[in-house]
Parts: structure tokens; sequence; C-alpha cells
């Protein structure tokens, strides 16, 4: 924070901003824009994992009430290149597959967009949809890892290229050797869903050569490069709008095709269309955690210092692009491991390209290396927070480089203070409640700290009544992000709370990309903060200049901003409020640009944030049935900009942790490569009922290092962790150790 103003309301638990207008019904998301003239646009897809159509009977559709085209791969237009994967952090196009629908008659998988209605109402389209047939000469398939086994490969790297698929430091047969303990373990994860409370959804509209898209979206940019690549038309030409978004989680982060089919539709029938998809279509349309298993080998000194680990990892792509979560990416670092070997191998399946969800392959890679963890600190007799605090890497293990920031220790017991973690007998099937079998587990939360790979714009405006606005080119999700900033700015100012206006939503904005990996609190804030602190800082310069004013002659250093007035450090006496001095030089309004750049790629620093989650359950030892009676979550995200907002990001995680360690599991009907579960009534989600008492704790570490505020994000973290100390509890209560995701009753019978 540079020296001109203070802390005031940066960390401050402040209600939401955009509440009122949530709980009121004024705020509008993506499928709520009805344009005069609006017409509606429906999917079909495909119902085969693979083949080719040989025919598509279109007439009753086309026959039927207020249809106004029917589109397929014999008359939509080509696109004009084909889709570039991408990560949206790097502000470019950003398409969530290497391929795009509707151009030739080949099926990769189910669901697959093979025809789209468009009609004047939405239930016409819905039904002039169902009276498609589509004739298909069915291929072979693979939709499931046992399927596919045999295919498997590894290929040089994943993740859009970005992350090399064999990983290696040390001597991993050296440390084996060296090992007086060894543990092999293979975890199986079955795929899971996004399911944000709003489906996504688009509304297109053209006005000549230029389109607006009401999208909901993680990345308003990311939507207007990619439909802009898709197009053919220059990014100017796009204007991508999105106020509010029901969730997001992974799902809205990278731009699907139906984000594109909405403005070819548009174009085609010449007037407003909004594509909105359906909850079953959610699971064949944006993407999805995939089906992986994932072996871990652990060798360790008597006393459980680690000597080696080896992890690898087997999961289904699809295809056209050799995507995988980065599952081994903080396992490899959170301990002080010398000797490692990390590998992904893929089998190319009749599914669509796999995505971020929330904890991208931390969530998978923590849990499977935490509850090896966790049987090695029983085989050993070693409690298992201190086996944490024994391996825990005060350096990250794969450059020997410095933490940003650390805090681990401080969560570990903090959360274990918190917790009552040293009441607990350690031995498995030891506490009981009448029937219920208690058990109590934890683990180590991590997840990388991820920069964008562009600089990141805001710009701040001071009127002269004293109040602001500041604007940048993002997006609400659900974070409270918009809450925050408006903290931000107004600190940077050193304005009051309530004379700030933080703006949003827009792409004619300040560009930023797109709010992915807990990136989204860190960029946004320092471009705010450094829009803020220039235009600060060019008043200050103007006072100091002006002979009129009661700081003239002063050294800017010394001037800091308080409630809107500029005054020295040493002498709160001597100053003015911006307005007097604006009033003075008959100025309406002052604005700055800020634009941060974040760290170059290669800074001598490991970039982590760390926490430590506990979890206590209850196992009904005659029906299997499992309960989680209360968690608790230390993390150390640098810099709490809200902490309202942030206990709620962390709490969800950790909730969603339920979901991932108990009930979460898509299922794939082989017959067809359908999921045989994809909507609310079949696919599980924890709800209320389900939820414990959840504790949130933060340790605030100064990071100097990744932003200006030190801001590292809680977004993922929350999660990560989460599901393996339910598993470890559920160990603890019952002696049975859950190799496999989710955790089912027939498992613990």
């Amino acid at each position: 924070m540079t020296t001109g103003s203070t802390l005031e309301a940066v960390g401050r638990p402040l209600d939401r901003v955009d509440g009122p207008a949530k709980v009121t019904g004024s705020g509008r998301y993506a499928a709520e824009f009805t344009l005069p003239g609006t017409a509606y646009a429906a999917l079909v897809g495909a119902r085969t994992a693979s083949g080719r159509i040989i025919g598509i009977n279109t007439g009753a559709a086309e026959d039927a009430d207020g249809v106004l085209a029917v589109l397929t791969h014999r008359n939509l237009p080509k696109v004009a290149a084909p889709p570039q994967l991408l990560p949206s952090l790097a502000g470019h196009a950003a398409p969530g597959e290497s391929f795009f629908p509707m151009q030739d008659e080949v099926v990769h998988y189910f669901g697959q967009p093979v025809a789209m209605v468009i009609a004047d109402s939405y239930e016409r389209a819905q039904f002039a949809a169902r009276q498609i047939h589509v004739d298909y000469a069915p291929g072979a398939s693979v939709t499931t890892l046992e399927e596919g086994r045999d295919q498997a490969y590894e290929p040089e790297a994943i993740f859009a290229g970005f992350v090399p698929a064999r990983s290696v430091r040390g001597d991993i047969k050296a440390g084996f050797a060296a090992a007086a303990q060894r543990l092999d373990a293979t975890y199986h994860f079955a795929a899971n869903h996004h399911h944000p409370i709003e489906p996504s959804a688009t509304t297109a509209v053209w006005d000549g050569d230029r389109l607006t898209l009401y999208d909901a979206t993680q990345g308003i940019v990311a939507s207007q490069r990619t439909v802009a690549a898709l197009l053919g038309i220059p990014p100017s030409k796009v204007r991508v709008r999105a106020s509010f978004v029901g969730g997001g989680f992974g799902c809205k982060a990278m731009i699907w095709p139906h984000v594109t089919l909405a403005a070819m539709a548009a174009r085609w029938v010449r007037r407003p269309v909004k594509l909105a998809l359906t909850r079953e279509q959610m699971a064949t349309s944006c993407g999805h955690r995939e089906e992986q298993e994932q072996r871990i080998e652990l060798g360790a000194t008597g006393d459980g210092r680690l000597t080696a680990l080896r992890h690898h990892k087997l999961s289904l792509t699809s295809p056209f692009d050799e995507w995988a979560e980065p599952s081994l990416s903080i396992a490899a670092q959170a301990y002080a491991c010398p000797h490692y070997e990390g590998v992904y191998r893929l089998i190319r399946s009749n599914t669509m390209t796999p995505t971020f969800t929330r904890g991208p392959g931390e969530t998978t890679g923590m849990f499977a290396l935490e509850c090896t963890m966790d049987e090695l600190a029983h085989r050993i007799g070693v409690d298992p927070v201190q086996l944490r605090l024994r391996n825990h890497a005060h350096a990250d293990p794969n450059t020997g480089h410095p933490w940003s920031s650390d805090g681990a220790q401080e969560c570990y017991q903090l959360g274990a203070a918190r917790f009552d973690w040293q009441s607990r007998n350690p031995e498995p099937c030891s506490e009981r409640d009448g029937n219920w079998l208690i058990g109590k587990g934890m683990a180590t939360a991590g997840y990388p700290v991820f920069f964008p790979m562009q600089p990141q714009r805001a710009r701040a405006r001071l009127y002269a009544d004293g109040s602001a606005v500041v604007q940048a080119g993002t997006q609400e999700f659900g974070t409270g992000a918009a809450t925050a900033m408006t903290q931000v700015a107004a600190d940077g100012l050193g304005v009051p709370l309530g004379q700030v206006r933080f703006e949003y939503g827009d792409t004619d904005l300040p560009n930023v990309a797109a709010t992915v990996g807990s990136a989204g609190a860190g960029m946004i804030s320092a471009a705010v903060h450094t829009a803020v602190t220039t235009l600060r800082d060019q008043l200050i310069a103007q006072a100091v200049l002006d002979p009129a004013s009661p700081l003239h002659g002063s050294d800017p250093a010394a001037v800091v901003v308080r409630q809107g007035r500029m005054e020295l450090r040493d002498d709160s006496g001597i100053g003015e409020t911006y307005p007097q001095l604006m009033e003075r030089h008959f100025m309406t309004d002052m604005e700055a640009l800020g634009s941060w750049s974040p760290p170059a790629p290669d800074v001598p620093y490991g970039l982590a944030t760390f926490g430590a989650q506990f979890a206590e359950v209850a196992v009904d030892r005659d029906l299997g049935v499992v309960r989680v009676r209360r968690m608790v979550g230390a993390f150390a995200p640098g810099r709490v900009l809200n902490a309202k907002t942030a206990r709620s990001q962390a709490m969800g995680g950790m909730l969603w942790g339920i979901g991932q360690a108990l009930l979460e599991g898509a299922v794939t009907d082989t017959r067809d490569g359908r999921w045989a579960n994809a909507s609310l009534g079949e696919y599980l989600l924890p709800v209320n009922a389900d939820a414990p008492d959840v504790a949130v704790e933060f340790v605030e570490v100064p990071d100097p290092v990744v932003n200006p505020l030190g801001v590292k994000g809680l977004g993922e973290v929350g999660m990560v962790g989460a599901a393996a100390a339910i598993a470890n509890a559920v160990f603890h209560a019952t002696g049975y150790r859950a190799r496999e995701l989710p955790i089912r009753i027939e498992h613990l019978l």
C-alpha cells in the first residue's frame, strides 16, 4: 500500500453493495435481457457418443408455429478459423475446446449440438427442437476410463500445452531406496459437473455490423475475443455485458460454442436471439471435471519425513484436446520431499473437453496425497498435524525459492486449536455417540497463485462534489468482487466508502482478464488500486504546486488523504479537501487510468496459498450413512479485502468438499455415452440439511510480491483438502480407507 492513504475500509466485513439489487430482483442476469423482437434458440444434441449423421429430418420443426429458422451443419455458416485452446487468463480468445459443432456430419460426443431451432417464443423453440429426427451411423466409442485403459498414452503437455506431462526432481529410485516406510495407493474419482444456480445463457443482438452479447461469463473479455475470432470480425465490433452472473465455478471461465451459436442465430434471423441451456444441457455443453485415477507412492523415514513421492494421473480427455486438470501441481510443492516424479497420462474418449472445476486439479491431487499422508501417520503412530508440520516445505521444493508468503504452520496451529484437535483419541472406532461412530480428520489445503498474462487496467474519476466512480471491465459472479473493489477504491483515494461507486460488467470499460484460478481479487484490486492512487497522487501534486493551497511547497510523500481531505501526516491541521482544490481550479472532474503489470513468470519466489482443514463426521454403523457434524478451516490468503465475503467464499468451498467426498459423481451410460444423472434430481449435491457448523479462520501474512495489496485469493483453496479431511475422519470413525470418490453407503456396509 502506498503511503498517501490508510486502510480503513479494506478488511472490514461490509455488506455487499449488490445485495439490494439481488434481493429485490432489479439486478438482471443474461437470460433476463429481453429486447424488443427477441427470438429464442433451442439446441438439439446428438444422441450417440460417436458416429456420423446420415440424415436430418427438419420438416416438422420448420412447419411448427412460430419457427423462424432451423440450422444444421448443412446451412450453418462456417466459423472463420478453428478454435485455438488457450486458458482464459491469457486475455485472448478462450474457447472451451478446439472444436466447433455443426460444421460437418461427424459426432464426437453425446449431446454435441447437431441442430438449432430459432422461434418466436421459448416454448415454441423447445417444442420444435423435439420434432427434429436425426439418423446416425454409430461408430466405436470410449466413454469410461476402464474402456480406454489400454489406449492410455503420455502426451508432451496438458492444460492447453502450459503444463508438462512429466515433472521430475532428484532421484526417485534413490529416494525409495532410502525409505523405511513405503505406501502405494490408487484412488478413483468420478467425473463431476458444474451446477451453478444460473445455467449458461447468452442474448445476442446485432446493430449493423456491431454485436452486443449479454452473456453469463466469468470473463467478458474472453467472451468478446472468442466470439470475434470465430466470426472473423474485430473484437472492437463485439461488446459483452455481464452485470450479474449466477455462479461460475469454472464452467463459465472458458467460452463454449453456445455463445457464438447465439450470435450466429441472431445474424441469421436478423433479430435478437436468446439461447439458454437447459439443466441437462449443462452436463454436455460446458465441460466437466474428468473421470480420473491417481496413484500415489510415498517413501518416508521411520519418523515420517518424506524421501520420495511418485504421483501418476490417468484421465479421460476429448478426441481433439490434450486436457487434464493439473492435479499434481500443489501436491508436488506442499511438502519438502527431495525426490519426486509426476506423470500425466491421457485416454482419448468420446466426451467434450474437460475444463476448470473449482479447485481444478488441486482438489483431486491433494485428496490423494492427503489421504496417503493420513495413512502414513496412522502406520507410524504420529499425529497427522505433526506429520504435516514435520514435512512442510519452507521453500518451493521445485525451485528452492522462498515462498512469497507462507502461513501454513500458523494455519495448522490455529485450526487445530479451534477444532480442539488435541482431545482426539487417535485410535479408529474409539468414539461413539449412540449408534453413531465418531471420527475426526484433517488435511492440508493449498493452491497456486496465478497471474494474468498481460497488464490489467482500471479507470478512476473524482467529481468536484467529492464522489468517485471507478470502472473495470470485469464481472460479478457471486464472489463479492464489486464490494471488495469499492473498499479498495475508497481506501486508495482516501474518501468515505459511501462516496465511491464501482462500475463493471462491460467490455467498453478498461479490460481485465477472466476471473479464474483465484486470480480475480488480486488482479482486479491491483488495477483498481493503481488507478485510484494515481488519481490521488495527481491531486496531491497539484495541491503542493498551488500557491493558494495550504499544502503549497510540501513534500508530496508527506501528504496523506483522510476522509477526502489532503493533509500533512505529521500536522493534520494543514490541508484541504479534494472539492476545495477542484473548485478553486474550476474542475468538474479529474480522472486517471491505472495499469498494473503482473510479476514476471520467473519471479524468484514460490507462489502458493496454504491452509488447513479439519472435519468431524458421524457414521451410522448399521446404515452406513455419513453425516459431517462440523468443519474448521484456517487459511493464509495474504490480505483479506472483505472479511464477510472472504469467509463466505471459504465456507462455500468447504461445503463443496462435502459434495466431493460423499455425494457428487457423474455416471456414464456406456451404451450411448450419455450422462445418466444429468439433472439436479439425480446428480447429488449438498443442501442446507447436509451443512454442518463451519468455522473459518484467516492468517493474514503480508505478501509484497504478488500485487500491491498482497492479495492471493480465496476462491479455490477453501475447497482443497476439505474432502480429504472428511475421508480421513471416516477412516478414524470406521477404519475404512476410502479409495474412491464419492464415498457411498455401500462402501461402509
